[in-house]
């Protein structure tokens, strides 16, 4: 396999964690998207919507995160991302979704730059912008987990798609200066996902792409 991805993109950086959990090798192919490199022919010729990740398995190319990662949970069932239940699935897609459709759309590197570039915002307004949003998703995040049973990670006690989404969230957020007062269970499950080796060599500063 191989994944097309960059260092510092969250929805990149849930697909290592899975591709790690899973024990899977993979070539780690850099697209500087800070540099516009994911609008370049090349890669459109891979990407159809020439965003990060994409996923070349066997030549066939997977895109958007989520889909991703439960193609992967579907074709290398262990370990498993998903609960076996029909409600603990919708319960962990749930905190997965209120990461990567609510959070995360509002805060990626093409609305930020959106909005310094066109509509001429000042570079400390787009941060404001960037941690009302996030502080106000990880709120409901909280919520969330506090209406479900006490657990190590984000559902139960073994990582799942929601942990995959959760670190990457944390690790921009800790980059804004976001607060994160006030969060226990948010905080222990992502505590408890960087005690793990697959979230470990996952992380940004653990890519060959990696930039300071």
């Amino acid at each position: 396999m191989k994944l097309y991805n960059y260092f510092r993109s969250s929805a990149s950086f849930r697909v290592r964690i899975a591709l790690n959990l899973k024990g899977l090798p993979y070539e780690y192919v850099a697209v500087h998207i800070g540099r516009g490199d994911h609008k370049l022919r090349d890669y459109s010729g891979v990407s159809a919507d020439r965003l990060v990740p994409a996923l070349d398995t066997d030549g066939q190319i997977l895109s958007q995160s989520l889909a991703i990662i439960e193609y992967l949970d579907e074709t290398h069932p262990q370990p498993a991302l998903l609960p076996a239940d029909a409600l603990g699935r919708a319960r962990v897609r749930a905190l997965a979704q209120s990461i990567a459709c609510e959070i995360h759309p509002l805060n990626n590197l093409r609305v930020l730059k959106y909005l310094v570039r066109d509509l001429k915002v000042e570079d400390e307004a787009k941060n404001t912008w960037y941690r009302h949003w996030v502080r106000e998703g990880l709120e409901a995040f909280e919520r969330q987990l506090a209406q479900g049973p006490a657990s190590t990670y984000c559902y139960g006690h073994t990582p799942t798609l929601a942990d995959c989404c959760l670190v990457p969230q944390i690790f921009n957020g800790q980059r804004f200066k976001v607060n994160l007062d006030g969060l226990p269970r948010t905080l222990a499950a992502f505590d408890a996902c960087m005690k793990l080796e697959a979230f470990q060599r996952a992380q940004p500063s653990a890519c060959p792409d990696n930039e300071p």
